[in-house]
């Protein structure tokens, strides 16, 4: 029997890892094919192809020797719910640092984008038409961020140049950064009438499936902005498409609840929507840092040390 090391990327294209002669570790590569590289019960080190919800979870029941799973993604929505059928002791590790700066970029591309009238202006540009006017900026707006971690304050990070006149933080419990205070989940409905922008950067979790639900829309200021770069099911589509059909909000979205959004839904069309694929992570950043994460901790559970970005260890 052979203790596998299953990756989503080449071995030979990740600088850094350790070389496994001489010990009881094989190298495998599996991205998703439909033939895996070698029998599951082998694997000890599981690395969940990227982009590839249904098909990541395949060999999981089949993996009676797991120790190890490593996500390519910040979020682990997507594999919790197939946790079951492992055994316990499994130690489950997002990609945190991979996704922080491409995220951050989109947060702040879609903000502006939106604010300054971007897609307005395209439209323009495809018709011939020249759209002038006046557009809200960036520049003394209130911006909450609900989600602050790794990606939260990344995306402060780069609100900083834009002379905002507040960024509030909010994390599933309170705290005191070096930047500040951090509020609680809890605190969220009596901070949302001030902010003129609101960033939704949080995990998707029971906590959090469903939190910008009706109520919560409607203690949002009249013209503020939401934006999402967490997970669609973060946010009621439903009770979204209501605030924005009347005008009242307007929303820029990385990620929807359904996705992909299907040709006809109504959310395409509604005024004041921004969209994009869920490209949040999907940049030339995310390679190189893939790679590095996995050599790290891959000489991590080789030399035995602890490992990094641990969300759970089953039970």
């Amino acid at each position: 029997m052979t203790s596998d090391i299953w990756l989503s990327l080449p071995a030979d294209g990740i600088s850094g890892l350790p070389t496994l002669a001489g010990t009881d570790f094989s190298y495998r590569f599996w991205d998703g094919e439909p033939e895996f590289p070698a029998d599951p019960a082998d694997c000890v080190f599981y690395t969940v192809p990227y982009l590839k919800p249904d098909i990541g979870v395949l060999p999981l029941p089949g993996m009676t020797s797991l120790r190890v799973i490593q996500t390519l993604s910040a979020g682990t929505d997507h594999l919790e719910p197939d946790l079951g059928t492992l055994h316990s002791g499994v130690r489950l590790c997002n990609a945190k640092g991979v996704h922080d700066a491409s995220t951050a970029e989109i947060a702040l591309t879609l903000t502006l984008a939106s604010l300054r009238g971007i897609p307005e202006f395209v439209r323009g540009q495809d018709a011939q038409e020249w759209r002038t006017g006046f557009y809200p900026a960036l520049a003394d707006k209130s911006v909450l961020i609900i989600g602050y971690g790794a990606i939260g304050a990344a995306i402060e990070d780069r609100l900083i140049p834009f002379e905002c006149a507040r960024v509030v933080r909010v994390a599933r419990s309170a705290r005191t950064t070096e930047r500040g205070e951090v509020h609680a989940l809890a605190d969220v409905p009596s901070l949302l009438p001030d902010a003129d922008v609101v960033v939704l950067a949080t995990p998707l979790t029971a906590l959090t499936k469903g939190l910008v639900n009706a109520e919560f829309l409607a203690g949002m200021k009249d013209g503020a902005l939401l934006v999402n770069v967490a997970r669609g099911a973060v946010v009621d589509t439903g009770a979204l498409l209501a605030e924005v059909t009347r005008g009242r909000l307007r929303a820029a979205l990385d990620v929807t609840d359904p996705e992909p959004l299907p040709s006809g839904h109504p959310l395409w069309g509604a005024p004041g929507v921004l969209i994009s694929p869920h490209v949040g992570g999907s940049t030339s950043a995310f390679l190189p840092r893939a790679r590095r994460l996995l050599a790290a901790q891959v000489r991590r559970f080789v030399e035995g040390l602890p490992l990094e970005n641990v969300v759970l260890t089953t039970e």
